[in-house]
């Protein structure tokens, strides 16, 4: 996997990772789109609605991904397209890798070259980069030569190849690579925050959320804000992202939750702590999960496998190898199957 498909991977939440791990769907950025969570039945892929009404029936064999918004990426003869909401093929299965729409576009790839397509299907960006990135705030990361520079909507180099890595825009700033040091440029390409920082980008933490990024000092992790100053020191073991206004970090291998002031107001007393979303928290002891509330509560019992983020009310839980969908009271809308 290339740098660019782990960066998409992880910020689509998207492609490259188990084929039920990322059932949940992001939020649809149009009205028309209504959230749609994939479910399998058998060895065949559908989609329901957040009732538990089947919206797409099971029918697809090969995989399929959750939608952005009113398209889905699927897979056919090793090739892959995209699916509208009634599950109908909109744009045909002809790409080696398809990437969720961001901004409008979806990267493609062809043989080995990165490019662009609209809703449509259209090569709006033809398919020549070595590696890329989904468009952020209207920008995206993309390789010319040895370089990482940022091209606009329409393919126009907005920001020219000039940094060793190059990440996509949050906050309106983007982090970048400049011998082996992270630095933040703005959408004009000035370095507002000056190259200084280490650590790895796979940690995820390099990009703003709420205004905050990771850094590490002497293996210590805090945060800066979008000047750059360290608002919350060097501390923590592990973190997380800032969501909802609290962020998990880890201290001692265990995790709790502080806000944006630095401020612990959940001790670290758990195996696994995820972000919050839609107010509730999964958060790991021993080997069960449950969730939490902004308080510390445990308001959905110790009970799954695994459980994930909730996403537009819903969120996808394991019991005993099964997977199943649970409201924000912790009822089934879709009971655990395989």
């Amino acid at each position: 996997m290339s740098q660019a498909e782990a960066g998409i991977a992880r910020s689509l939440n998207q492609a490259l990772t188990p084929v039920f791990l990322n059932a949940q769907v992001m939020k649809a950025p149009t009205q028309e789109a209504k959230p749609l969570f994939r479910i399998s039945q058998g060895s065949k892929y559908g989609f329901i609605d957040r009732t538990g009404t089947i919206i797409i029936p099971p029918q697809f064999d090969d995989l399929v991904w959750g939608f952005v918004g009113d398209r889905a990426q699927y897979k056919a003869n090793d090739r892959y397209g995209f699916i509208d909401q009634t599950g109908k093929p909109v744009i045909p299965a002809r790409y080696r890798l398809a990437f969720g729409f961001s901004d409008g576009l979806a990267l493609v790839v062809l043989g080995t070259k990165y490019g662009y397509i609209d809703k449509a299907g259209t090569l709006i960006i033809p398919t020549q980069y070595e590696e890329a990135q989904a468009f952020k705030e209207g920008l995206a990361a993309v390789k010319m030569g040895e370089k990482w520079g940022y091209l606009d909507k329409t393919g126009k180099v907005a920001i020219p190849a000039q940094f060793d890595y190059a990440m996509a825009f949050a906050n309106r700033l983007a982090p970048v690579l400049v011998d082996d040091k992270r630095g933040y440029i703005n959408k004009t390409g000035k370095m507002v925050i000056q190259p200084q920082w280490e650590g790895d980008w796979l940690s995820g933490m390099w990009t703003f959320s709420e205004g905050f990024a990771g850094v590490q000092q002497n293996e210590k992790w805090g945060y800066i804000d979008t000047t750059g100053k360290v608002i919350i020191s060097p501390q923590f073991d592990e973190i997380r992202e800032f969501h909802e206004g609290m962020a998990s970090v880890q201290l001692d291998e265990k995790w709790g939750y502080i806000d944006k002031t630095g401020k612990v107001v959940i001790p670290p007393q758990f195996d696994r702590a995820n972000r919050f979303s839609n107010g509730l928290a999964a958060v790991k002891k021993g080997d069960r999960y449950g969730y939490i509330d902004p308080t510390g509560k445990m308001v959905i019992s110790l009970q799954f496998g695994l459980a994930l983020n909730f996403v537009d009310g819903l969120a996808l839980v394991y019991t005993e190898g099964q997977a199943g969908y649970i409201n924000t009271i912790g009822n089934y809308v879709w009971r655990p199957t395989k």
